[in-house]
């Protein structure tokens, strides 16, 4: 399978981008690389990955994003993965901007209470941060919980979109420390 990477700068860092002639297939920070490529490994298996410029408009969408329209993410995707991980990609794109959901709400919302582990493992093999808003989930106590891209893009990406942390929300200290290197 031949794909195509590109960069592109955002606020928070670069962004790499894998798309085919016609769909979004992968996108992650460039220090999360190594992720990035795992995830292709584990989707695709052997892929033949070419420097190009992306031709489907994610980079104006992702500029826009950025910009402040926060539904400008409308891009076209395609995805391998389980059917339960599917699932659980789709119904991160229903979470609203300014919005998070905890993994058990995430869980009961596929219908599935039960699996909130398991929602939890699917949402950290999710191969399209930002489009596909894994940052949107938090834990069941609105603490920020994990994120291929680290906490402090987490949380500017969740502050970038209005959400409104509680006192005692999230985690302080080197997330603060991180997330304040965005924001100079």
């Amino acid at each position: 399978m031949t794909l195509f990477r590109d960069e592109i700068r955002s606020p928070i860092g670069a962004i790499v981008v894998v798309t085919d002639d016609t769909s979004l297939r992968a996108l992650d920070f460039l220090d999360y690389s190594d992720r990035m490529h795992r995830l292709l490994r584990t989707h695709y298996g052997t892929v033949d990955l070419r420097e190009a410029r992306e031709r489907i408009g994610v980079r104006e969408r992702l500029d826009a994003y950025f910009d402040g329209d926060l539904h400008a993410l409308d891009v076209p995707t395609d995805t391998n993965g389980t059917r339960f991980q599917k699932t659980v990609w789709a119904a991160l794109r229903t979470i609203a901007p300014g919005t998070a959901l905890s993994y058990g709400v995430l869980a009961r919302k596929i219908g599935m209470p039960d699996a909130v582990r398991a929602v939890g493992l699917a949402n950290g093999a999710n191969p399209l941060g930002i489009v596909v808003p894994c940052h949107r989930v938090i834990g069941a106590d609105g603490s920020l919980t994990g994120y291929g891209g680290g906490l402090a893009r987490k949380a500017w990406l969740l502050r970038h979109e209005g959400f409104v942390f509680t006192q005692g929300s999230h985690s302080r200290g080197d997330t603060d420390r991180q997330l304040a290197l965005f924001e100079q």
